[in-house]
């Protein structure tokens, strides 16, 4: 039984690894996939890649392709999730901010730099006109980490998936502003060199049979209900997430790698984009 190791957030996209590890389908193939839980985020994933701490990662698409050009030895093996992923923009529930147009020049809590919620800031002040030179950020770790900085008003908003952060809107403790999608696929699969190098037909197995159970996911019966359970949400919320969100079983587009290179480099968060093959493997 061959070991690899693999990281993702604990989040409801991630359902399809976790049932076929449950499954023994990874067993099946002679591998023994260990998932590593990592609820900071992409950020910290990164870092996880560099160190060799994890041989994978499912992982959000701006974070690491900003890690690859940064010199991370790295790359996206194959797209996971086709849609955007929506963003919402939140606020303590006690806040005086009422409207998005208020956080300008203010305080966003961020997982960690090079996360998600760090590039997702410049991605949203750029589209709301903002400058994006003058934001300032309050490192948090995690979600946790959020709702103490929101609560305390270490920090003005925080954004984070939509649908993870919903209960926190339901429950009082966040009030959402807003939504921002990214504009390009949001998860991929990403990869060391080195594994790539040395593993090439497990990792062909290792997406073989991922891509098995992504492409049949949405048939599975009451997997709604699964879905809520697992990871307690509401059966509404799920069911339009669902309705949100495709699986992927090809490659990241050439097209979508220019353009969030193109977006990180208009932002300053990069300096010269490199070249497809340096980032696709």
């Amino acid at each position: 039984m061959e070991k690899v190791r693999i990281a993702g957030v604990p989040e409801h996209f991630n359902l399809p690894w976790h049932m076929a590890i449950e499954e023994g389908a990874f067993e099946d193939r002679g591998i023994d996939l260990q998932w590593t839980q990592v609820p900071e985020g992409t950020g910290k994933m990164c870092q996880m890649l560099e160190d060799r701490e994890t041989d994978l990662a499912i992982i959000l698409t701006e974070g690491i392709i900003k890690s690859i050009v940064a010199g991370n030895p790295v790359k996206i093996v194959q797209e996971y999730i086709a849609s955007p992923l929506l963003w919402g923009i939140h606020v303590g529930a006690n806040s005086k901010h009422q409207t998005l147009s208020e956080l300008k020049n203010t305080k966003t809590a961020i997982s960690r730099f090079g996360s998600g919620s760090h590039l997702m800031a410049y991605v949203n002040a750029q589209k709301e006109g903002w400058d994006t030179d003058s934001l300032q950020f309050e490192v948090i770790d995690n979600l946790d980490g959020a709702v103490k900085a929101l609560m305390d008003g270490t920090a003005d908003y925080f954004m984070w998936e939509h649908f993870t952060t919903k209960p926190l809107v339901d429950t009082g403790s966040f009030r959402r502003l807003g939504d921002c999608p990214t504009p390009w696929p949001c998860f991929v699969v990403a990869a060391t060199d080195d594994f790539i190098k040395k593993n090439p037909v497990t990792l062909n197995h290792i997406l073989d049979t991922i891509n098995t159970y992504t492409s049949e996911f949405k048939q599975i019966p009451s997997i709604d209900r699964t879905l809520a359970n697992r990871y307690g949400l509401k059966l509404e919320d799920i069911r339009e997430w669902l309705s949100l969100t495709q699986w992927s079983q090809e490659q990241l587009s050439i097209e979508a790698v220019e353009n969030v290179q193109r977006t990180l480099n208009h932002l300053k968060l990069i300096d010269s984009p490199l070249t497809i093959n340096k980032i696709l493997k």
